[in-house]
């Protein structure tokens, strides 16, 4: 089993900043890939941004240039630095995991964390 821990959620004024983190743990083999959805309210749950233990990045088209998405050294956590935060930003934002461990993929979705955008 993968376990996530999610951290980073709150309130932010438009315009402001955020700074979300996931941090991996339990049995990771070889992590391939890890990202950020999220889902508001009524919609469904959307691609944010997602990295490659390569470091290529995928990004949402509407937090291109707002938003970026990095990894550590060990490749075992992801950040999500939100910048120019709009309130249609405001959602829960959920950290995703995939990867293979013993030769089984696995894929592994944090608990989700509220991120409200409003003044």
């Amino acid at each position: 089993q993968v376990q996530l821990v999610e951290s980073g959620g709150g309130l932010v004024q438009p315009g402001g900043s955020l700074r979300l983190s996931c941090a991996a743990s339990g049995s990771i083999g070889s992590i391939n890939k890890m990202g950020w959805y999220r889902q508001a309210p009524g919609k469904q749950r959307e691609l944010v941004a997602t990295i490659t233990s390569g470091g290529s990045t995928n990004y949402a088209d509407s937090v291109k240039g707002r938003f970026t998405i990095s990894r550590d050294s060990s490749k075992n956590t992801v950040t999500l630095q939100m910048g120019s935060l709009k309130p249609e930003d405001t959602a829960v934002y959920y950290c995703n995991v995939g990867g293979v461990s013993s030769w089984i993929p696995y894929n592994y979705w944090g608990q989700g964390t509220q991120v409200t955008v409003s003044s």
